[in-house]
């Protein structure tokens, strides 16, 4: 029994001294950390909330008011109600989460909204949607250390201040979910730009060209957030959700409004203390403290910045064996790979010599560093030039008025089609950077070039030589009038390109030459027969009409004249350039606009008025009809003064009866003499001085193709039919046409009554 009570005793003096022991070792370390968390903040002040660590001058709005400064930006409010508790600027109602308050970088990192635009199989999701906006009176959001960016395949999203003195934005568009890559944003299905500085609060919006109806099967939401660089790496399953409702942004903070200097003249307010350095803020106002080399702490408390301790880290210090701290940095004899008493010159000189291994370790060290540096100055070198032309392709963006382009495109998504947004690479690849030997246009406009795009496809690729506002909005204008339009005789926008400093127009490539180089080379317009001649007017006729009756809005072309309508290799028109071209409000008929257009085509009426109409486009047209018939040009100093403009030497030679005499020889020897007046008549009617006396384009258009069903007709080509169906065709059929077409022209009734009765009264 007193063998076991002794043990017990043994046992029990053993445990003491362990527990002595262990008191004495881990309490200087116990009694550290808890100092160190501590001395961020005032002593008897609250030092967290939850997760997050409140160092001065910071404060929980539930300690005492000395425990922060007195600015409602630095009051950290602490809802207690959860477990654990949740940190919020302000007050909880602003539901801004602060997640880490950083001393060292003068930084807060805070939780904010995601935006989004959401559409299903119904349109608009309203209740899906959410469109944020933010307001820090004190502290402006970081410009380095954030990124707006946008998520989606039918996105444009722009960031405005609260009283829209600024905005900007991107856009992201994408066909399908296998054009889209994971990793960095790089405009397809993601897309970023950075935040300029001085930015306190933003508005945010977001739209869609189509509202999602061609993306909506893997892409119904657009998401735009602001977030810290790193927050976010893009994934093409993002499209479809993105896994996250809020993101982390970070703010700068800084103390008051005053510079260090005017700070240091009030010293009662100035809380930069022992052992600081002050500096500026570069974004926002007010001043920041730190510590100085060889200090750590809070630079705002008194005593705050604390020695560093460098001797007690091998890692802080190179020293080689013996090591002595001082205030604020550390001593020692020699470096680490030397070795000597240090006395003569101490540190690397006299005293201290290298070590033959760790001389070896240098010598392979500098090399290395060498190259790297060499390295790392190319790096640097080919990502200032890539930046540079990042900037450059958004100078030339903003200059061109792409986000303009953009936004009437989507202010009309119902009514067009999808119009490509071309890369600068993408069409320098595509000309060869743009070889005079692709060359296939030029003109006081600028030069046109044949490209090849990766698909094989063959375009025509615009590019204007002067770059000024007027030229900026004629192209955007033809932009935007070209995506209404759906007539397989217009030359089809592709795209264009905005990253140049002139826009670029991406068309279809027509690859026969103008109806000016037909008609005005003689070569060429020998090989025009009168039946290429009037399917070409009568397709023209038919495209002009199609814009003035059937488009969505009416358009007014405004340049009609032969240099603009191209031929394919089968000669059919297509009518191009509409940078001149004005859309027509369906509640009206005419447009006050300033004069312009081509001398020789242009209308004298809307010259004398300057009021647009559909006629004027008649007028142009009639011009060209002219011109089809005599291959000769629209104005030319050339000729003698009566011939030097065509509508008046025509007009002129039609009422002398000299019509055949004007009219091109090739025409003439064909035998269509009635077909070649009546379109002769018609041209007369267009060119009438007055818009209101002369036909629309639908009528010279129901004429025209009238005059071609005759010209095919079997009773016209000489065909033998039987003279029974003859009598019953015409008596079908004399109805139908009459209501069809008697009201285009009494003229052309005649002449089909002339070429009728002769046939029936012969009993062909």
């Amino acid at each position: 029994m007193k063998r076991v009570e002794g043990r017990n005793m043994i046992t029990h003096e053993l445990f003491l001294k362990v527990v002595v022991l262990g008191t004495v070792i881990l309490g200087p370390y116990h009694n550290h950390v808890a100092g160190a968390a501590d001395s961020m903040t005032k002593p008897g002040c609250r030092s967290s909330c939850g997760n997050l660590s409140i160092p001065y001058p910071f404060g929980s709005s539930d300690s005492d008011p000395h425990c922060h400064i007195n600015r409602p930006s630095f009051t950290v409010y602490c809802d207690n109600s959860t477990n654990p508790p949740v940190p919020y600027m302000a007050n909880r109602s602003s539901n801004i989460e602060i997640l880490h308050i950083s001393i060292e970088d003068h930084e807060l990192r805070i939780n904010v909204s995601v935006g989004r635009d959401c559409y299903n199989s119904s349109g608009y999701d309203g209740s899906s949607s959410n469109y944020p906006s933010f307001t820090q009176p004190e502290f402006p959001i970081s410009s380095t250390k954030n990124k707006f960016t946008a998520v989606g395949c039918d996105t444009l999203t722009l960031f405005r201040d609260h009283h829209v003195k600024f905005s900007f934005g991107c856009t992201s568009l994408c066909s399908s979910n296998s054009t889209v890559s994971s990793g960095p944003c790089s405009g397809i299905g993601c897309c970023q730009t950075s935040i300029p500085k001085n930015i306190f609060n933003y508005n945010i919006s977001i739209w869609g060209f189509s509202n999602h109806s061609k993306v909506l099967k893997f892409n119904p939401c657009s998401y735009v957030f602001v977030a810290e660089t790193d927050f976010y790496n893009f994934s093409s399953s993002d499209l479809s959700q993105l896994p996250f409702k809020r993101s982390a942004l970070i703010l700068d903070w800084a103390i008051g409004q005053q510079t260090c200097e005017e700070a240091q003249k009030n010293s009662m307010s100035y809380m930069c203390t022992k052992n600081t350095n002050c500096t500026n803020t570069e974004n926002g106002s007010g001043y920041k403290c730190n510590c100085l080399d060889g200090y750590q702490g809070n630079p705002y408390l008194e005593d705050g910045c604390q020695d560093i301790d460098e001797c007690a880290d091998l890692e802080m210090n190179e020293c080689e064996g013996k090591c002595q701290n001082i205030e604020g940095s550390y001593t020692c004899p020699c470096p680490k790979g030397y070795h000597g008493d240090g006395k003569k010159g101490g540190g690397v000189g006299q005293g201290c010599i290298a070590n033959p291994s760790h001389l070896m370790k240098i010598l392979v060290g500098v090399a290395v560093g060498i190259i790297g540096l060499l390295f790392g100055v190319g790096i640097l070198f080919v990502g200032y030039k890539q930046g540079k032309l990042i900037r450059l392709k958004e100078q030339y963006f903003k200059q061109n008025d792409g986000l303009l382009l953009q936004q009437q495109l989507h202010e009309r998504d119902r009514t067009t089609k999808a119009v490509k947004i071309f890369s600068a690479e993408e069409l320098e690849k595509a000309t060869d950077n743009y070889n005079e030997s692709r060359i296939v246009g030029q003109g006081g406009y600028g030069t046109v070039y044949k490209g090849s795009l990766p698909n094989n496809m063959v375009v025509a690729i615009k590019k204007s030589k002067l770059v000024d506002q007027s030229q900026i909005e004629q192209l955007i204008n033809e932009v935007i009038v070209l995506s209404q339009i759906n007539n397989r005789n217009v030359v089809k926008l592709l795209g264009c390109c905005l990253e140049t400093e002139v826009t670029l127009l991406v068309y279809e490539f027509v690859n026969n030459g103008t109806l000016f180089d037909h008609l005005h080379n003689p070569n060429k317009s020998s090989k025009l027969s009168w039946e290429t001649r009037l399917r070409i007017a009568s397709e023209i006729a038919g495209v002009l009409s199609y814009l003035h009756s059937t488009a969505s809005t009416p358009i007014i072309h405004r340049d009609v004249k032969s240099a603009n309508i191209l031929l394919d290799a089968n000669c059919t028109a297509k009518v191009s350039d509409f940078g001149a071209s004005r859309l027509v409000p369906l509640d009206q008929t005419q447009l006050s606009t300033m004069v312009q257009g081509t001398l020789g085509y242009l209308d004298p009426e809307y010259f004398h008025t300057s009021q647009l109409t559909e006629k004027s486009d008649v007028y142009s047209f009639g011009i060209v009809l002219v011109e089809l018939l005599t291959g000769k040009k629209a104005l030319s100093f050339d000729r003698p003064e009566e011939e030097r403009s065509l509508a008046t030497y025509f007009s002129s030679s039609l009422k002398n009866d000299k019509l055949f005499q004007v009219i091109e020889k090739v025409i003439a020897n064909e035998g269509n003499n009635e077909q070649v007046k009546e379109v002769a008549n018609l041209a007369k009617r267009c060119l009438k001085i007055k818009g209101e006396e002369r036909p629309t384009m639908k009528e010279v258009a129901m004429e025209l193709e009238g005059l071609r069903a005759m010209a095919n007709h079997p009773w016209v080509s000489g065909i033998d039919v039987n003279p029974v169906e003859t009598i019953c065709l015409l008596e079908e059929k004399t109805d139908v046409y009459m209501d069809s077409a008697v009201s285009t022209s009494t003229g052309y009734m005649d002449s089909m009554k002339n070429h009728v009765t002769p046939l029936v009264s012969s009993g062909r």
